[in-house]
């Protein structure tokens, strides 16, 4: 079979293989892998001649089996490939496939999962390997409309928010000193705190350094100031014409003046004079509609669809892990894998 396994030691390979894709994301890129604690994460490729479709996943071992299962990183990834989707033969897809399967044969794989991204074309490269499932909306903003457009589709809330703290004469600035770093990881941290977030997401100052040190993309770490202090932190990252906000932070003396939506305005303002075409702000938790794709709703009544692709590979032994778990109502949770329902993902 055609594919090659390319592990995380081997970054330089990675690296040349996603950016050699079509398109691609932030998600998909070595440096986002290489601190992976929950597994193994790799890059599965599949060649032939001039194309290719690669994609990042994590290997796991799973309690009570001699067998592993697949996932992707926490964002949006999926497939990728060299060439448009269109140009791709049934036959090559077929033969991706095969490859695939014999991996997870060869690999001792029960399922696989992965989230896909919302703005690239990838359904038609998994219709062969197990379903496609829709898991509600993310929310993006169109930076090939003008500011103004832009404005209008703005919620009142959103508005009103941005109207009022622009009243005080703001600024926004993108972090640039070791010192500026520092405050912002600061709010970013008195912020985690406050919502009592897990300790994964607890990101120290050389997590910063790193990301902002990434050559697979470029980051645009910004801070709001009021009155010479900073009150709220944004972190995006730029890949192709997409942007995302990776993570927001206020500080908590400053939560009244809802600082973030005043930030995600500036960037998209700084995003279409670098040419973006989008500011992908996300959809809710685990897509669904609460009061996080509420409030990133606001600002765009741009929607698309947040899909994830499972497959299972070993129905007897998924099916077994299933049945061992002591939780009847996790075992009727939509959750996939069925037998990690209770695990903190």
């Amino acid at each position: 079979m055609n594919y090659t396994i390319i592990k995380i030691e081997e970054g330089d390979k990675w690296r040349d293989y996603v950016q050699k894709a079509k398109y691609y994301d932030f998600y998909h890129s070595w440096y986002y892998h290489h601190n992976i604690k929950n597994g193994e994460a790799f890059l599965f490729v599949y060649e032939k001649e001039a194309a290719f479709i690669a994609i990042p996943l994590i290997k796991r071992a799973i309690n009570g089996s001699e067998c592993f299962d697949l996932t992707s990183a926490y964002g949006y990834l999926g497939p990728i490939t060299n060439l448009d989707v269109e140009e791709l033969s049934r036959e090559f897809l077929l033969a991706f496939r095969a490859a695939f399967l014999d991996f997870m044969a060869q690999e001792k794989i029960v399922c696989a999962f992965s989230r896909l991204h919302p703005l690239l074309h990838q359904v038609a490269l998994l219709d062969d390997i197990g379903g496609v499932y829709e898991n509600g909306s993310t929310v993006y903003i169109d930076l090939e409309s003008s500011i103004e457009q832009q404005t209008r589709h703005y919620r009142k809330s959103v508005k009103n928010s941005i109207h009022a703290l622009a009243e005080s004469s703001p600024s926004v600035k993108v972090v640039e000193t070791a010192a500026e770093l520092e405050t912002f990881v600061s709010i970013y941290t008195e912020n985690m705190k406050r919502i009592g977030a897990d300790n994964y997401y607890h990101f120290d100052l050389q997590y910063f350094k790193e990301l902002i040190g990434a050559e697979e993309f470029l980051s645009l770490p910004l801070m709001l100031y009021l009155d010479g202090i900073a009150i709220a932190a944004g972190f995006f990252v730029y890949t192709n014409d997409i942007i995302q906000v990776h993570l927001l932070a206020t500080k908590t003396e400053f939560l009244h003046l809802s600082p973030t939506k005043l930030l995600i305005h500036e960037a998209s303002r700084i995003g279409r004079d670098r040419g973006m075409r989008y500011l992908h702000l996300g959809g809710g938790v685990g897509g669904k509609n609460d009061s996080l794709f509420f409030w990133k709703s606001g600002f765009s009544d741009r929607l698309l669809s947040f899909r994830t692709w499972r497959y299972i590979n070993n129905q007897a032994e998924y099916d077994r892990l299933k049945a061992k778990m002591a939780s009847d109502e996790a075992k009727d949770n939509d959750f996939f894998p069925a037998y990690r329902a209770l695990e903190k993902q």
